[in-house]
């Protein structure tokens, strides 16, 4: 209990001296707890930190529904949207405004590192001038969830007038911008992360994820290749993968897990063991690559009681493992082991002889994935 000193009266103006100003007495009187216990504060720091990772997770979870809600919203209108783009002569001119327009941005971005043209014209600077870039041979996407945004709707009738085709991202198939579009793509959700519903967020990963959704489809529409990929992007750490081959990344020299045919099946494991990277290599005396085996392997014989008493490692080896050449693209590679669910290759020439080896862990290790799937 805390008791606090009743000041002195006032002077005559009804100020206090400072002088006189009391200091507050805490008085304890036995059996009250007068605070908060340390466990207590600790209790309710953990309850608030469970609160947000809740929250946390909740957001995550409407809007990965977001996203798959949109799978049974692919029919035929996006078909067109597609076909349409695809047949055109000019440029996808994407535009929206706020939130929307940020993820018009990220689409144009996406379309022009894929090969398609594409370019982001804001609402309000398009009625005040820059509506001059549009052609009856471009296609404009317009981005709104609601379908009302004022700024947007005049654009899509100036550019009716020009001649140019309306794909609208929307959520409001009855709105005036779906009503005034050739296509309608529904991008709706059934209720934002926001706990108000006012913020634009599962809304914008909806959008999102289906302008990335028509990015690929125009990708595989386009037969757009690894090549065609790297000149859009000749520099950076993923340039550098790109022109990279498995020559570039393979393991050679003395690091190479290998034993000579004819060795027992035991020093096989040992060699496996003492390089800790999953196999080893089994070659002739002239280094031609015959068979290769693996921990993987291992287990499995252990685990089908197969004996390695007094067997070789030619009677327990794959013969004719998988292998790669070192002028091998890499991206094109790594996607292959990735099809094949396999993290390492054995790297040879023409003559099967071996020249080192390819490891997914020594990749990584060099920049994080390289999964280009455009093939």
């Amino acid at each position: 209990m805390v008791i606090l000193v009743e000041p002195p009266p006032a002077d005559a103006r009804g100020y206090l001296k400072q002088r006189d100003l009391p200091c507050m007495t805490l008085l304890s009187f036995p059996g009250r707890n007068l605070g908060i216990s340390s466990s207590g504060i600790k209790d309710e720091k953990m309850k608030r930190n469970t609160e947000t990772i809740n929250r946390a997770k909740e957001v995550l979870k409407i809007e990965a529904q977001s996203i798959l809600h949109l799978i049974d919203k692919i029919d035929s209108n996006f078909i067109r949207a597609v076909d349409t783009i695809y047949k055109s002569k000019g440029r996808v001119i994407i535009t929206g405004i706020g939130k929307s327009g940020l993820i018009g941005r990220k689409i144009v971005a996406t379309l022009t590192s894929t090969g398609t043209q594409a370019i982001f014209l804001h609402p309000v600077e398009g009625i005040h001038g820059d509506l001059g870039i549009v052609t009856k041979e471009d296609i404009l996407l317009a981005i709104s969830n609601s379908g009302e945004t004022n700024e947007l709707i005049p654009i899509i009738s100036s550019v009716r007038h020009i001649g140019t085709p309306v794909i609208a991202f929307t959520g409001n198939l009855t709105s005036t911008l779906a009503r005034a579009s050739d296509i309608i793509i529904d991008v709706s959700v059934e209720k934002e992360a926001c706990p108000f519903g006012l913020a634009p967020t599962s809304s914008t990963t909806a959008a999102l994820a289906m302008g990335d959704a028509l990015a690929i489809a125009l990708i595989d529409k386009k037969q757009f290749r690894e090549k065609d990929f790297f000149k859009f992007h000749p520099g950076g750490s993923l340039g550098v993968r790109l022109r990279a081959t498995v020559g570039d990344f393979m393991i050679v020299g003395k690091q190479i897990p290998r034993v000579l045919t004819g060795v027992s099946v035991q020093k096989a494991i040992q060699e496996i063991n003492r390089r800790n990277v999953g196999f080893v290599l089994i070659s002739d005396k002239n280094n031609k690559l015959l068979g290769i085996l693996t921990d993987g392997d291992v287990r499995r014989m252990i685990s089908n009681d197969i004996s390695f008493s007094g067997k070789t490692i030619d009677d327990l080896m794959t013969r004719n493992p998988k292998t790669i050449d070192e002028n091998a693209s890499l991206a094109q590679t790594v996607e292959r082991m990735q099809k094949e669910e396999i993290t390492a290759l054995a790297v040879v020439n023409a003559k099967k002889e071996i020249k080192g080896y390819l490891h997914m862990h020594d990749i990584l290790g060099r920049g994080g994935s390289v999964t280009i799937s455009l093939t």
